[in-house]
């Protein structure tokens, strides 16, 4: 399980109302909440972001609000991994929940810049600076988080499991 994308970066308390605005939390439809994200602080994201591509932060990315629509708008957008110094811990908790894969890197949050391309290795926890040619080290996935992500979340995986009771 890896990914590769070109760069999105932001700074320091990116809130949950600044992913994905309040006035769309009665959107349903995730493709239309991925329409919206990031809109209220970067009104030219939707329209760049491709699948794969990488969002980086600074410290705790995704406080505010506990509301799940800020990782499924992010994930829905096409971003395959969010890198920052730390999260809020309920973002941190719904974004796994979901299957959007985070990692927590202070020299990566550092050293990365809008536009690098960056690939990651989630098994061990390497995240490579193509553009600059460097590489940093963040905690890699347990093997159990590895399986929540691959089943597309928390659902997923529990689903999978209770098939897997009854062949």
């Amino acid at each position: 399980m890896n990914a590769q994308g070109k760069v999105f970066k932001y700074g320091d308390d990116i809130d949950t109302d600044v992913i994905i605005p309040a006035r769309y939390l009665n959107v349903t439809d995730v493709k239309e909440l991925a329409m919206h994200c990031m809109e209220d602080i970067d009104k030219d994201f939707i329209k760049k972001v491709r699948d794969g591509d990488i969002m980086v932060a600074q410290k705790n990315f995704g406080c505010g609000s506990s509301r799940e629509h800020a990782p499924l708008a992010i994930k829905a957008s096409g971003i395959s991994c969010v890198i920052a110094k730390s999260y809020a811990r309920i973002f941190y908790r719904n974004a796994f929940n979901i299957g959007l894969p985070i990692l927590e890197c202070d020299e990566a949050s550092e050293k990365i810049q809008a536009g690098d391309v960056v690939s990651v290795d989630y098994e061990k926890g390497l995240i490579k600076n193509i553009t600059k040619n460097e590489i940093y080290q963040a905690q890699p996935f347990p093997e159990f988080i590895r399986k929540i992500i691959d089943c597309g979340g928390l659902a997923g995986y529990v689903q999978n499991k209770l098939e897997a009771r009854r062949a």
